[in-house]
């Protein structure tokens, strides 16, 4: 029971990582509240808890939704904050049009800073910590999904650059950088146009069976957020099968 009596928050729950993580933190004792803009998957999430959650739909490209969301779950205190909400599109460069690049920015980059921006002043409080999803795109260059990747190299910056910051208020910042994931997302059919699945194969796992389940990452998340982990700030942890390891 890692987590008993700690209020956490946990964003892109309605499915996926976000819906793994919810479950195995109400499971270690923790007062969760789960947000998404998908109103009906948190639905479904709060089914599968051992507690019933906080449920708080919200919309990550919205600012003023995003701060909302965090002081509606710090009423009582906030101890955790998982930005686990994010979107993939990916294809040809030339076939990809600014207004995606925007738009995954927004989601992936920017609503992770308000998010911590908005925590921070209760994290502070309860020397709490923040767990980022950043992803192997964040550590190299992957064909094809320039603005995933810049969104995620972004998510690593501003871990590092927060975690820097506030460790001496007693802050943990770190971030998980996950491979191939089998969730709706990561299984999404490949887009169309010209695509060299050479250049894309390169990043495959290298372990049989490499690719990860939620549940997977989801220990991840609790792990880094635990007193397990409590001399670790600043950090990317990959769980990738071996997609990275050469």
């Amino acid at each position: 029971m890692r987590f008993e009596g700690q209020n956490v928050l946990i964003t892109g729950a309605a499915s996926g990582i976000g819906r793994a993580t919810a479950i195995l933190f109400a499971s270690e004792g923790a007062r969760v509240t789960i947000a998404d803009v998908n109103a009906g998957g948190l639905e479904e999430t709060a089914a599968k808890m051992i507690s019933r959650p906080l449920i708080q739909p919200y919309d990550a490209a919205d600012f003023d939704s995003c701060r909302a969301l965090v002081e509606v779950a710090a009423k009582d205190g906030l101890h955790v904050l998982c930005n686990i909400a994010g979107i993939l599109k990916w294809g040809p460069t030339l076939e990809f049009s600014e207004e995606d690049f925007a738009r995954i920015l927004t989601i992936n980059t920017t609503s992770v800073y308000a998010m911590c921006r908005a925590a921070l002043p209760h994290l502070i409080k309860s020397k709490g910590n923040i767990v980022n999803t950043a992803s192997t795109a964040a550590l190299q260059g992957i064909a094809y999904t320039v603005a995933y990747a810049a969104s995620k190299h972004a998510v690593a910056a501003i871990t590092k650059s927060l975690a820097v910051e506030f460790a001496s208020k007693g802050v943990r910042i770190n971030a998980i950088c996950p491979g191939h994931v089998n969730t709706p997302m990561g299984n999404a059919a490949p887009p169309p146009g010209d695509v060299d699945w050479g250049l894309v194969m390169r990043n495959a796992p290298k372990l049989v069976d490499g690719s990860c389940d939620p549940e997977d990452v989801a220990e991840m998340f609790a792990f880094l957020a635990s007193d397990q982990a409590r001399k670790v700030t600043g950090s990317l942890f990959t769980i990738d099968g071996g997609q990275l390891a050469g």
